[in-house]
């Protein structure tokens, strides 16, 4: 254990209570502890120099320097950060022999060119230990330099009372807001964290990856996983204590600055999470806001974004400004920060009741587009399924189309609707919709349900499936469970079993096909696609009756009905009337029996 700086004369006991400052440590979160503090200031009172300790944010102390009262040595720590813009995720605590703790200029310079999460000057004076606390404030002044932050003097106890992981947190999250770089190295380093509960439908694994993958899309560098097997989550910080500090050290170890958990968290938890680990914590939920937010191009698909991210944060808004405003405490520093929260509550709840208002506008607007295809009587087809299992690529091969597909999760948002006259003249529109996923934020469901009412409005669905998928029945289950939600449930479905061409097991064919029916095809390489497309008209078909009829001329308004339901299939003209071969809904059979021909049976 080495002691650094001017130990000329320095007694061998003294240099003994140096080297005992590396076995203490400080609770994570905390600034110091009133054990630290009296040990220094007593190898002070005994030197009349000045002892600082630079501890990491597990509160272990990394290392001990003795100096004077004019300098003190500061060694050059690696930087840890992955970005000049961030802290150090080093602190710094000295003493100052003479008892006045105010931070001198020496200490601001080595705060800022060092970029310690804060610098602490420690003090007795008379029987009382005093403190002073400097930090960045996360703002820049007018002439380009990184602005500091002063607290005291203060009592000691002040130093284990203020939560310095989540002003590390804000420091942090303002310092990276100045910077406009989006190069590899400025990407969030996340670290991966789930919770197998007894009952779990997805092996914990699977549903990693998969939090992995939508982390991928989302633009993190993964650094690293964690998983847990428990009876149920920890009301507190949803993993276990134990596992929390195997993270805190991880942290630290990969540079990581984001954990992303597998599940919703409650807003303490959350907020648990971040004050013990230092770094921004989001669950499933915000990740995949995340990525719906960067992904949606339509107005519609945009609005609902917002809307479903509104809804989520609207709990989760906590005083964050009193984390600075309160270190002092008492009378005089409670107001700005909760007039700050009421108000910022106040403009969400507007922020939503004007959303939802554009958005019922739009609904009453597809609504209006839904009536007129219905009086046109073409049958509505929609395309579901989990993410990326090729819905946008089936519509494109199928309809010729260029809506964006991409092998990503979640590669579009927005409703896409075309025409397709399959082989036999039948026509339907096809809609390709967004995809699902396990654990569906229900906020997203609720905000995407004025789009995904086209699922509730169709004839028909074509349930599309990743067959080469390992997890093939738990995302048929998922988007089951989806459906249900939105009430579409007795739908009738055609299951369409996509990527077979990536399929090698002929067992999980087999046990598809037994299990769901369907039809298997490839939407890249067009194989199968023109059976899947006599399934679509076999369907339809059996709700159909072919029939033909001769409406005499003077009855032309029978045959401007047959085109409104777009059942004409041929016209021949004859002396008597128009003759017509059609293919009726079975709904309207009846009112065209009178006109048809004797000879048919």
């Amino acid at each position: 254990m080495q002691v650094n700086g001017d130990l000329t004369n320095i007694k061998t006991y003294v240099l003994e209570k140096l080297k005992a400052l590396y076995e203490l440590k400080v609770p994570i979160g905390q600034i110091s502890t009133r054990e630290l503090n009296e040990e220094m200031l007593s190898i002070t009172e005994d030197t009349g120099r000045e002892v600082a300790v630079y501890l990491n944010r597990q509160g272990k102390v990394e290392q001990v320097s003795l100096g004077d009262t004019v300098t003190v040595d500061l060694p050059e720590f690696k930087q840890k950060t992955r970005s000049a813009l961030r802290l150090s995720g080093v602190r710094c605590i000295h003493t100052h022999p003479g008892g006045d703790v105010r931070l001198s200029a020496p200490d601001l310079s080595s705060l800022r060119r060092l970029r310690f999460d804060c610098m602490a000057a420690i003090g007795r004076k008379e029987s009382r230990i005093l403190a002073c606390l400097g930090f960045f404030s996360g703002e820049t002044s007018e002439d380009g330099t990184q602005m500091l932050t002063q607290y005291g003097p203060m009592e000691d106890k002040m130093l284990s009372q203020i939560n310095l992981n989540f002003l590390v947190t804000v420091v942090n999250k303002k310092l990276a807001a100045q910077s406009t770089k989006a190069t590899e190295d400025e990407m969030e380093r996340a670290i991966l964290a789930g919770v197998e509960c007894h009952g779990s439908i997805w092996p914990i694994e699977e549903s990693m990856e998969e939090l992995k993958r939508l982390a991928d899309t989302a633009g993190a560098k993964v650094v690293g996983a964690f998983t847990q097997r428990k009876e149920k989550p920890d009301a507190a910080f949803f993993l276990g204590k134990g596992k929390v500090n195997e993270l805190a050290m991880e942290i630290q170890n990969l540079e990581a600055t984001l954990l992303i958990l597998d599940d919703e968290l409650t807003p303490s938890q959350q907020h648990n999470l971040e004050r013990l680990l230092g770094v921004k914590v989001i669950d499933r939920t915000a990740l995949i806001l995340d990525i719906f937010a960067q992904r949606a191009r339509s107005r519609e698909g945009k609005m609902q974004v917002e809307l479903a991210q509104l809804r989520y944060n609207l709990p989760r808004l906590t005083g964050q400004g009193l984390v600075l405003s309160r270190l002092g405490g008492g009378i005089g520093t409670r107001g700005p920060g909760e007039t700050k929260l009421e108000v910022d509550r106040r403009r969400i709840y507007s922020k939503i009741h004007d959303i939802e208002e554009q958005i019922e506008g739009m609904k009453k607007s597809r609504s209006l587009h839904r009536e007129r295809r219905k009086e046109s009587q073409i049958p509505l087809v929609a395309l579901v399924g989990y993410t990326n299992a090729g819905k946008s690529t089936l519509l494109n091969k199928l309809t010729g189309s260029k809506v964006f597909a991409e092998d990503k999760l979640f590669a579009t948002l927005d409703t896409t609707t075309r025409y397709l006259q399959l082989p036999e003249k039948q026509e339907i529109l096809l809609t390709d919709t967004v995809g699902f996923i396990q654990k569906l934020p229900h906020t997203l469901v609720k905000a995407f349900r004025a789009t995904l009412e086209e699922v509730q409005e169709a004839d028909l669905l074509l349930h599309v499936v990743d067959c080469s998928n390992e997890n093939v029945e738990a995302q048929i289950e998922a988007v089951v469970a989806v459906l249900k939600e939105l009430k579409a449930d007795d739908k009738p479905v055609l299951y369409v079993f996509n990527k077979s061409d990536l399929l090698d097991n002929p067992h999980v064919r087999e046990r598809l096909h037994h299990g769901w029916g369907g039809v298997f095809i490839s939407a890249m390489t067009g194989d199968n696609l023109d059976a899947l497309q006599r399934c679509i008209e076999g369907y339809f078909r059996e709700r159909q009756v072919r029939m033909t009829l001769l409406i005499p001329y003077d009855e032309g308004a029978a045959v401007t009905r047959l085109h409104k339901l777009n059942a004409v299939v041929e016209t021949s003209y004859e002396e008597a009337g128009t003759n017509l071969e059609v293919r009726l809904p079975l709904s309207e059979k009846d009112n065209f029996l009178k006109y048809r021909l004797k000879d048919q049976g």
